[in-house]
């Protein structure tokens, strides 16, 4: 959905209807997992009611993403014929109209987005607190692709940590009407968001996602990212680059 492009009118219904009827099956899915696990033995292990929640959370955000697509669809300007005694729209007012409604659709386009980014950092969560809950507690050192995720930090990437480990905060920042996602640390780091979702996929951070962006969602830490940065600062890849043996070449046609 990043890069979804279109133009007002038809070709938008045909590009964000499709958008559309996917995150309803979104929705239908995380549904039906929260029914089943709120009918099953998981309810009995310890911690599971924050996982529930956490699953009806991404419920609420697939359908509100839902929601702000439909409302693209509905600020979209269709081209049916006027009423009896209207004369139709000619291309100067038919441009006004589409540039009117431009802004509105890319908001609620952006809205959904947010949603959606909502959605994956819980989903994310949730299987990651489910496999934590049912593993037995012996079970629960470091693996062997956590330690490798940890080793495989770029220095950016470990500086990045270090200052979210200080403290952190993911917040929207409103530029010219488009939601932009950013990262504030409390000593001045500046953290790009690519770095943070980097550092978020390998599970060394976690955001409150309970908690509005616009409020500010804060940046915790994790086991497994402590255990990164115990870890010396990985050191800057150098470059190699070879350098070929001088050969001396005659000149042709000079006699030596």
């Amino acid at each position: 959905m990043h890069d979804a492009s279109y133009t007002p009118g038809t070709d938008a219904l045909h590009r964000i209807g499709p958008l559309l009827l996917q995150t309803q099956d979104l929705t239908a899915t995380a549904m039906a997992c929260l029914t089943a696990l709120d009918n099953s033995a998981y309810t009995h292990v310890a911690g599971s009611r924050a996982s529930l929640d956490l699953l009806s959370s991404i419920v609420s955000s697939s359908s509100l993403a839902g929601t702000d697509l439909a409302h693209v669809l509905l600020a979209n300007p269709y081209e049916g014929a006027q009423f009896t005694g209207y004369s139709a729209d000619d291309e100067a007012v038919r441009a006004v109209r589409h540039a009117e409604v431009i802004p509105k659709m890319s908001g609620h386009l952006n809205d959904a987005i947010h949603q959606l980014d909502l959605c994956v950092t819980g989903c994310h969560y949730v299987a990651r607190g489910i496999t934590e809950d049912l593993a037995p507690a012996q079970d629960h050192k470091p693996s062997a692709k956590q330690r490798a995720a940890a080793a495989s930090l770029s220095p950016a990437q470990y500086d990045a940590l270090t200052a979210l480990a200080v403290g952190g905060w993911l917040y929207e920042n409103s530029t010219r009407g488009l939601g932009v996602t950013r990262v504030a640390t409390q000593d001045g780091t500046r953290v790009s968001i690519t770095t943070y979702r980097a550092l978020a996929k390998r599970c060394l951070v976690i955001a409150d996602i309970g908690t509005s962006l616009l409020c500010g969602q804060k940046i915790t830490v994790t086991e497994a990212g402590q255990r990164a940065l115990a870890e010396p600062r990985p050191r800057a890849a150098l470059s190699t680059a070879s350098t070929a043996p001088k050969v001396n070449v005659a000149a042709q046609g000079v006699r030596r």
